[in-house]
């Protein structure tokens, strides 16, 4: 935490964390492929990450890029990766199901939501959100399902500043059931913008760069988070 901002990092492989661990970090998003928007991390990532770090470590859980309405198998696979996760030690699982009109889908929410509940855990739903329609409807059902957070950029399309104005409205309206995590497009000349605008006191970021190793990949970038972490 930084002036009271607690901080999320997004890191998409066993570096990223222990680049991030040596920050002030609240929170680690783990998952793979974050070139891909991010998919289901190994469990040997995440029982190293325990070790590296102090901070929670919540996990993606996602089988492919590309949309978020997923088939039967998918799904079901994705929930016994939850509970996999969940039993090696995930603070929490980050997902995102939603059905062909771009609603949440309730029903696959819900059941994800009371494995992840079933082990103490914090229940998060990540920028699907974004993806809906109706935001206010798309959060009523998740606080109604149990979700504990969602993760959005105020369905902005990554110019997260055009998103503020949702976000805060968003944390006024329903923030004592739910929390709301700003991510998506946050940067260091940005993210002192995106606190003062919403009054939210915390943030998720990916703080990255591309690197090269006989073809290129994204990886954590501890120079950008230093800049960031020094304008809250």
């Amino acid at each position: 935490m930084v002036n009271n901002i607690k901080i999320e990092i997004c890191c998409g492989n066993i570096d990223d964390v222990v680049g991030a661990a040596k920050f002030p970090i609240d929170r680690i998003e783990l998952n793979s492929a974050m070139e891909l928007g991010g998919l289901t991390p190994t469990i040997a990532s995440l029982k190293k990450a325990k070790e590296i770090t102090d901070a929670a470590v919540v996990c993606m859980t996602r089988t492919r890029t590309a949309g978020f309405c997923y088939s039967e198998t998918s799904f079901e696979t994705m929930l016994e990766d939850a509970r996999i996760l969940l039993e090696n030690g995930a603070d929490g699982i980050v997902f995102g199901f939603l059905n062909e009109d771009n609603t949440v889908d309730r029903e696959r929410s819900k059941k994800i939501v009371d494995l992840i509940k079933s082990y103490g855990k914090e229940a998060i739903f990540h920028k699907a959100f974004d993806q809906t329609e109706d935001p206010y409807q798309a959060i009523e059902t998740l606080i109604e399902i149990g979700v504990d957070r969602v993760l959005t950029d105020g369905q902005s399309n990554t110019n997260i500043l055009e998103g503020c104005p949702l976000l805060k409205d968003l944390h006024k309206k329903y923030g004592d059931k739910i929390e709301i995590l700003p991510g998506g497009g946050v940067r260091v000349e940005n993210i002192r913008e995106i606190l003062d605008l919403t009054g939210i006191k915390q943030i998720h970021m990916s703080s990255k760069k591309t690197y090269c190793d006989n073809g290129t990949y994204s990886g954590f970038e501890p120079e950008q988070l230093a800049k960031m972490l020094e304008r809250l």
